[in-house]
């Protein structure tokens, strides 16, 4: 199986690397392939003829896409029109990792976000990511578009973040009122190959770890696992306020991809794991003696 994967060297696209590790890969960051250049994308998969194409390229600075909109567009925008286009003119097949931006973010927290409720975001990042799957929709059927939330992995994220601030700090403070679904790269790389695998019926599917949880709730887990000894306090969003609005409900709906019997681990669970693999916690003894 030949798999082109774009912007290979993001926290998610090294999960997909060791995932399908033993497959043929293409494996390319901007300046092997400029996504938003469509007759350079359109020369380049012709040329190397990939099954699949999975797009990890993304501009994901949300706070920076309130100032600077016309490249989160080209980027989260056109770049996935044009590798609709290209996958389409030799008939393969595109997955496009989107997010939970896409809506409002206002649903009352009590409810979840479904793949066909409306969506109605609130920031630039959100706008361009919607334009990016309209594109796509637009443009082609075979696709699988994946909307996830709160990833973290291979890379700079909340987990080792928050693990760094509990061995400096005897407290921290961490917004209360917002809910989602923290996400493991590993477990998102898992349920793209399961719907390879199963040949699931291409669309628009919601892909967290299950179970819900708030980012304040889900540092005590955090210290809870490393044993860390920080108090965790709880603040509002209105405490941290951002360029970009932060959704207050993430929680997104895995029923429509349980129904494929693709299997997805709780994010308890999947945090557990992360941290003992990458031995933060052996780490952060060391530095702390």
């Amino acid at each position: 199986m030949k798999i082109l994967i774009t912007g290979s060297n993001g926290m998610l696209a090294k999960a997909i690397r060791e995932k399908f590790k033993n497959e043929e890969l293409i494996c390319t960051d901007v300046n092997e392939l400029d996504i938003t250049n469509k007759g350079q994308v359109v020369e380049f998969v012709k040329e190397h003829k990939p099954q699949y194409i999975i797009n990890c390229a993304a501009y994901t600075a949300v706070d920076k896409a309130e100032e600077d909109e016309e490249l989160a567009e080209k980027i989260n925008a056109d770049g996935p029109r044009n590798l609709a286009i290209a996958a389409k003119e030799i008939n393969s097949t595109l997955i496009h990792i989107s997010t939970d931006y896409v809506f409002s973010g206002e649903l009352d927290v009590q409810e979840v976000y479904k793949e066909e409720d409306i969506t109605n975001p609130v920031t630039a990042y959100g706008r361009t990511k919607l334009h990016g799957e309209q594109a796509i929709i637009e443009n082609m059927n075979k696709y699988y578009i994946f909307r996830t939330a709160w990833l973290y992995g291979d890379g700079n994220n909340f987990v080792r973040t928050m693990m760094k601030l509990g061995k400096e700090k005897e407290e921290v403070n961490v917004v209360a009122d917002q809910h989602g679904s923290p996400t493991y790269t590993e477990d998102l790389t898992s349920i793209i190959s399961q719907a390879i695998d199963k040949n699931i019926p291409y669309g628009v599917y919601h892909t967290t770890n299950i179970g819900y949880t708030t980012w304040f709730d889900f540092t005590k887990k955090i210290y809870e696992i490393a044993g860390i000894d920080c108090k965790v306090n709880p603040v509002t969003s209105e405490e941290f306020v951002r360029p970009a609005k932060r959704p207050n409900n993430s929680k997104l709906s895995k029923d429509k991809i349980l129904k494929e019997g693709i299997k997805i681990p709780s994010w308890e669970e999947a945090v557990e794991r992360f941290i003992k693999k990458e031995r933060i916690v052996e780490q952060w003894k060391v530095e702390k003696e």
